[in-house]
Protein backbone atom coordinates (compact mmCIF):
# COMPACT_ATOMS: atom_id res chain seq x y z
CA UNK A 1 0.00 0.00 0.00
CA UNK A 2 1.33 3.42 -0.96
CA UNK A 3 1.22 6.27 1.53
CA UNK A 4 -1.18 8.85 0.07
CA UNK A 5 -3.23 11.79 1.35
CA UNK A 6 -6.35 9.61 1.62
CA UNK A 7 -4.51 6.75 3.35
CA UNK A 8 -3.08 9.15 5.93
CA UNK A 9 -6.49 10.74 6.52
CA UNK A 10 -7.88 7.26 7.24
CA UNK A 11 -5.50 6.47 10.12
CA UNK A 12 -7.15 5.62 13.44
CA UNK A 13 -5.77 4.55 16.81
CA UNK A 14 -5.86 0.74 16.81
CA UNK A 15 -4.43 0.12 20.27
CA UNK A 16 -3.69 2.32 23.29
CA UNK A 17 -1.45 1.12 26.10
CA UNK A 18 -1.18 2.66 29.55
CA UNK A 19 2.11 1.14 30.67
CA UNK A 20 3.61 4.39 31.93
CA UNK A 21 2.87 6.68 34.88
CA UNK A 22 4.75 9.66 33.39
CA UNK A 23 5.37 10.96 29.89
CA UNK A 24 6.95 8.77 27.23
CA UNK A 25 9.99 10.80 26.14
CA UNK A 26 11.08 8.69 23.15
CA UNK A 27 9.94 5.90 20.82
CA UNK A 28 12.08 4.00 18.34
CA UNK A 29 11.37 1.22 15.84
CA UNK A 30 13.79 -1.58 14.99
CA UNK A 31 15.07 -1.43 11.40
CA UNK A 32 12.89 -4.42 10.39
CA UNK A 33 9.81 -2.69 11.81
CA UNK A 34 8.85 -5.68 13.93
CA UNK A 35 9.70 -4.20 17.34
CA UNK A 36 9.27 -0.85 19.04
CA UNK A 37 10.75 0.46 22.25
CA UNK A 38 9.91 3.42 24.45
CA UNK A 39 11.65 5.32 27.22
CA UNK A 40 9.75 7.26 29.84
CA UNK A 41 10.26 9.82 32.59
CA UNK A 42 9.06 7.10 35.00
CA UNK A 43 12.45 5.36 34.37
CA UNK A 44 10.92 2.48 32.43
CA UNK A 45 11.80 0.92 29.07
CA UNK A 46 8.85 -0.85 27.39
CA UNK A 47 9.33 -3.29 24.51
CA UNK A 48 6.50 -3.78 22.02
CA UNK A 49 5.89 -6.53 19.48
CA UNK A 50 4.52 -4.66 16.45
CA UNK A 51 3.17 -7.74 14.73
CA UNK A 52 1.21 -8.82 17.80
CA UNK A 53 0.49 -5.18 18.63
CA UNK A 54 1.20 -5.47 22.35
CA UNK A 55 3.82 -4.74 25.03
CA UNK A 56 5.96 -7.77 25.80
CA UNK A 57 8.40 -6.63 28.47
CA UNK A 58 9.24 -3.74 30.81
CA UNK A 59 12.74 -2.97 32.06
CA UNK A 60 13.80 -0.23 34.46
CA UNK A 61 16.64 2.27 34.72
CA UNK A 62 15.73 3.62 38.15
CA UNK A 63 19.14 4.93 39.11
CA UNK A 64 20.01 6.78 35.92
CA UNK A 65 16.65 7.46 34.29
CA UNK A 66 16.24 6.91 30.55
CA UNK A 67 15.79 9.18 27.53
CA UNK A 68 16.58 9.23 23.79
CA UNK A 69 16.44 5.44 23.53
CA UNK A 70 17.70 4.05 20.19
CA UNK A 71 18.03 0.56 18.74
CA UNK A 72 21.58 -0.11 17.61
CA UNK A 73 22.31 -0.64 13.92
CA UNK A 74 20.57 -3.76 12.61
CA UNK A 75 20.07 -5.24 16.10
CA UNK A 76 16.70 -5.35 17.86
CA UNK A 77 18.28 -6.87 21.00
CA UNK A 78 20.46 -3.95 22.06
CA UNK A 79 19.84 -0.23 22.66
CA UNK A 80 21.72 2.88 23.67
CA UNK A 81 20.17 5.65 25.72
CA UNK A 82 21.01 8.79 27.65
CA UNK A 83 20.47 9.51 31.30
CA UNK A 84 18.05 12.15 32.55
CA UNK A 85 18.89 11.80 36.24
CA UNK A 86 22.28 10.97 37.68
CA UNK A 87 25.00 11.65 35.14
CA UNK A 88 25.62 12.32 31.46
CA UNK A 89 27.04 8.91 30.51
CA UNK A 90 25.43 7.09 27.57
CA UNK A 91 24.57 3.45 28.23
CA UNK A 92 24.57 0.42 25.92
CA UNK A 93 22.09 -2.20 27.13
CA UNK A 94 21.37 -5.79 26.16
CA UNK A 95 17.60 -6.31 26.14
CA UNK A 96 17.91 -10.10 26.24
CA UNK A 97 19.53 -10.26 29.69
CA UNK A 98 18.98 -6.65 30.88
CA UNK A 99 22.72 -6.07 31.40
CA UNK A 100 24.87 -3.13 30.41
CA UNK A 101 27.37 -4.01 27.70
CA UNK A 102 29.30 -0.74 27.83
CA UNK A 103 29.28 2.82 29.14
CA UNK A 104 30.23 5.91 27.15
CA UNK A 105 31.41 8.64 29.53
CA UNK A 106 32.63 12.03 28.37
CA UNK A 107 29.81 14.55 28.21
CA UNK A 108 29.71 16.99 31.12
CA UNK A 109 26.10 18.10 30.71
CA UNK A 110 22.82 16.56 29.63
CA UNK A 111 22.76 14.71 26.31
CA UNK A 112 20.02 16.21 24.12
CA UNK A 113 20.60 14.34 20.84
CA UNK A 114 21.49 10.74 19.93
CA UNK A 115 21.71 9.42 16.37
CA UNK A 116 22.73 5.92 15.30
CA UNK A 117 24.64 5.38 12.07
CA UNK A 118 22.42 3.67 9.48
CA UNK A 119 25.40 1.68 8.14
CA UNK A 120 27.68 0.63 11.02
CA UNK A 121 28.19 0.53 14.81
CA UNK A 122 28.99 4.22 15.28
CA UNK A 123 26.71 6.87 16.75
CA UNK A 124 26.84 10.58 17.55
CA UNK A 125 25.63 12.50 20.58
CA UNK A 126 25.00 16.19 21.17
CA UNK A 127 25.03 17.72 24.64
CA UNK A 128 24.34 20.92 26.54
CA UNK A 129 28.11 20.93 27.16
CA UNK A 130 28.19 22.35 23.58
CA UNK A 131 29.99 19.37 22.05
CA UNK A 132 29.11 16.64 19.57
CA UNK A 133 30.89 13.35 20.16
CA UNK A 134 31.40 10.40 17.83
CA UNK A 135 31.34 6.91 19.38
CA UNK A 136 31.81 3.28 18.36
CA UNK A 137 29.76 0.62 20.18
CA UNK A 138 32.89 -1.53 20.48
CA UNK A 139 34.86 1.03 22.53
CA UNK A 140 34.02 3.15 25.59
CA UNK A 141 36.35 5.87 24.35
CA UNK A 142 35.09 8.83 22.38
CA UNK A 143 36.22 8.45 18.75
CA UNK A 144 36.07 12.15 17.95
CA UNK A 145 34.72 15.44 19.19
CA UNK A 146 33.69 18.73 17.64
CA UNK A 147 32.72 22.03 19.21
CA UNK A 148 30.01 23.51 16.97
CA UNK A 149 29.96 26.71 19.08
CA UNK A 150 26.48 26.39 20.52
CA UNK A 151 23.83 23.99 21.82
CA UNK A 152 23.65 21.18 19.23
CA UNK A 153 21.00 18.85 17.91
CA UNK A 154 22.38 16.37 15.38
CA UNK A 155 21.59 13.50 13.03
CA UNK A 156 23.25 11.20 10.51
CA UNK A 157 22.22 11.35 6.87
CA UNK A 158 20.62 8.13 5.48
CA UNK A 159 23.88 6.95 3.89
CA UNK A 160 25.91 7.40 7.07
CA UNK A 161 28.50 9.59 5.30
CA UNK A 162 27.76 12.97 6.84
CA UNK A 163 25.93 14.37 9.82
CA UNK A 164 24.06 17.60 10.31
CA UNK A 165 24.21 19.73 13.45
CA UNK A 166 21.64 22.35 14.29
CA UNK A 167 23.51 24.89 16.38
CA UNK A 168 22.05 27.43 18.82
CA UNK A 169 18.68 27.28 17.04
CA UNK A 170 19.95 29.37 14.14
CA UNK A 171 22.36 27.47 11.87
CA UNK A 172 22.79 24.04 10.29
CA UNK A 173 26.33 22.77 9.85
CA UNK A 174 27.16 19.72 7.72
CA UNK A 175 30.15 17.55 8.62
CA UNK A 176 31.89 14.81 6.66
CA UNK A 177 32.44 11.87 9.04
CA UNK A 178 35.84 11.10 7.53
CA UNK A 179 37.16 14.56 8.34
CA UNK A 180 34.75 16.16 10.77
CA UNK A 181 37.59 17.33 13.05
CA UNK A 182 38.33 19.86 10.29
CA UNK A 183 34.96 21.51 10.92
CA UNK A 184 31.82 21.74 8.78
CA UNK A 185 32.07 21.64 4.98
CA UNK A 186 28.82 23.62 4.65
CA UNK A 187 26.82 25.91 6.89
CA UNK A 188 23.53 27.76 6.47
CA UNK A 189 21.49 29.97 8.75
CA UNK A 190 17.73 29.70 9.08
CA UNK A 191 15.80 31.81 11.56
CA UNK A 192 12.18 31.32 12.53
CA UNK A 193 9.93 34.37 12.69
CA UNK A 194 8.96 33.53 16.27
CA UNK A 195 11.39 32.83 19.08
CA UNK A 196 11.77 29.10 19.64
CA UNK A 197 14.40 26.52 20.48
CA UNK A 198 15.36 23.77 18.04
CA UNK A 199 14.74 20.43 19.74
CA UNK A 200 15.47 17.94 16.97
CA UNK A 201 16.90 17.41 13.52
CA UNK A 202 16.15 14.61 11.03
CA UNK A 203 16.98 13.79 7.43
CA UNK A 204 14.29 12.44 5.13
CA UNK A 205 15.01 8.88 4.04
CA UNK A 206 15.86 10.03 0.51
CA UNK A 207 18.47 12.39 2.03
CA UNK A 208 17.13 15.45 0.23
CA UNK A 209 15.42 17.24 3.13
CA UNK A 210 16.23 18.19 6.72
CA UNK A 211 13.42 18.56 9.26
CA UNK A 212 13.82 20.93 12.22
CA UNK A 213 11.61 20.33 15.28
CA UNK A 214 11.14 23.14 17.80
CA UNK A 215 9.51 23.87 21.13
CA UNK A 216 7.44 26.58 19.46
CA UNK A 217 4.44 26.37 17.18
CA UNK A 218 6.39 25.76 13.97
CA UNK A 219 8.60 23.18 12.29
CA UNK A 220 10.57 23.57 9.07
CA UNK A 221 11.99 21.51 6.22
CA UNK A 222 15.09 22.63 4.35
CA UNK A 223 16.83 21.51 1.20
CA UNK A 224 19.64 19.31 2.56
CA UNK A 225 22.08 20.45 -0.13
CA UNK A 226 21.79 24.23 -0.07
CA UNK A 227 19.79 25.04 3.09
CA UNK A 228 16.91 26.70 1.23
CA UNK A 229 13.69 26.79 3.25
CA UNK A 230 11.20 24.50 1.50
CA UNK A 231 8.27 24.83 3.92
CA UNK A 232 7.49 26.09 7.41
CA UNK A 233 4.58 24.25 9.02
CA UNK A 234 2.48 25.75 11.81
CA UNK A 235 -1.13 25.80 12.94
CA UNK A 236 -0.83 23.17 15.66
CA UNK A 237 -1.09 23.81 19.40
CA UNK A 238 2.09 24.26 21.39
CA UNK A 239 1.57 27.21 23.69
CA UNK A 240 3.61 25.86 26.61
CA UNK A 241 6.97 25.52 24.83
CA UNK A 242 6.97 21.71 24.89
CA UNK A 243 9.49 19.72 22.90
CA UNK A 244 7.25 18.01 20.33
CA UNK A 245 8.88 15.48 18.00
CA UNK A 246 8.13 15.62 14.28
CA UNK A 247 8.91 12.90 11.74
CA UNK A 248 8.91 12.13 8.03
CA UNK A 249 6.94 9.25 6.58
CA UNK A 250 9.31 6.59 5.17
CA UNK A 251 8.68 7.74 1.57
CA UNK A 252 9.80 11.32 2.49
CA UNK A 253 6.52 12.69 1.07
CA UNK A 254 4.86 13.76 4.32
CA UNK A 255 5.76 15.31 7.68
CA UNK A 256 3.84 14.63 10.90
CA UNK A 257 3.83 16.19 14.36
CA UNK A 258 1.76 15.76 17.49
CA UNK A 259 0.34 18.69 19.42
CA UNK A 260 -0.43 19.61 23.01
CA UNK A 261 -4.14 18.85 22.44
CA UNK A 262 -3.40 15.21 21.53
CA UNK A 263 -3.92 15.50 17.77
CA UNK A 264 -1.53 14.61 14.94
CA UNK A 265 -1.05 17.09 12.08
CA UNK A 266 0.18 15.94 8.66
CA UNK A 267 1.57 18.00 5.75
CA UNK A 268 2.72 17.22 2.22
CA UNK A 269 6.44 17.93 1.78
CA UNK A 270 5.86 18.65 -1.89
CA UNK A 271 2.96 21.11 -1.77
CA UNK A 272 3.38 22.26 1.83
CA UNK A 273 -0.37 21.83 2.33
CA UNK A 274 -1.82 20.36 5.52
CA UNK A 275 -3.57 17.18 4.45
CA UNK A 276 -4.85 15.71 7.73
CA UNK A 277 -5.50 16.33 11.42
CA UNK A 278 -5.94 13.04 13.29
CA UNK A 279 -7.46 12.74 16.76
CA UNK A 280 -5.36 10.44 18.93
CA UNK A 281 -7.53 11.00 22.02
CA UNK A 282 -4.34 11.47 24.00
CA UNK A 283 -4.78 12.74 27.54
CA UNK A 284 -1.80 15.09 27.21
CA UNK A 285 0.65 16.52 24.68
CA UNK A 286 2.06 14.10 22.10
CA UNK A 287 5.75 14.30 23.00
CA UNK A 288 7.01 11.69 20.59
CA UNK A 289 5.88 10.40 17.21
CA UNK A 290 7.48 7.82 14.93
CA UNK A 291 6.42 6.12 11.69
CA UNK A 292 7.28 2.45 11.28
CA UNK A 293 10.09 2.06 8.68
CA UNK A 294 8.58 -1.10 7.11
CA UNK A 295 4.88 -1.35 7.95
CA UNK A 296 1.90 0.96 7.49
CA UNK A 297 1.63 2.04 11.11
CA UNK A 298 2.93 4.76 13.39
CA UNK A 299 3.23 5.33 17.13
CA UNK A 300 2.40 8.44 19.15
CA UNK A 301 2.77 8.91 22.87
CA UNK A 302 1.93 11.21 25.76
CA UNK A 303 2.06 9.08 28.93
CA UNK A 304 -0.03 6.58 26.93
CA UNK A 305 1.28 4.84 23.83
CA UNK A 306 -0.96 4.68 20.76
CA UNK A 307 -0.40 2.54 17.67
CA UNK A 308 -2.23 3.69 14.53
CA UNK A 309 -3.46 1.79 11.46
CA UNK A 310 -5.15 2.97 8.24
CA UNK A 311 -8.85 2.26 7.81
CA UNK A 312 -9.05 2.64 4.05
CA UNK A 313 -12.58 1.28 3.85
CA UNK A 314 -13.91 4.31 5.79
Amino acid sequence: MKITDSVLRSFRVARTFRENSQKVNCVDYSSNGESAISSSDDDSIVLYDCQEGKPIRTLYSKKYGVDLIRYTHGDANTVVYSSNKLDDTIRYLSLTDNKYIRYFPGHTDRVVALSMSPVDDTFISGSLDMTIRLWDLRSPNCQGLTNPLGKPVCSYDPEGLIFAAGVDSEAIKLYDLRSFDKGPFASFETLFSRVCEWTGLKFSRDGKQILISTNGGAIRILDAFNGAVLHTFSGYNNSKGISLEACFTPDSDFVMIGSEDGRVHVWSTESGMKIAVLDGKHSGPINTLQFNPKYMTFASACSNMAFWLPCVGD
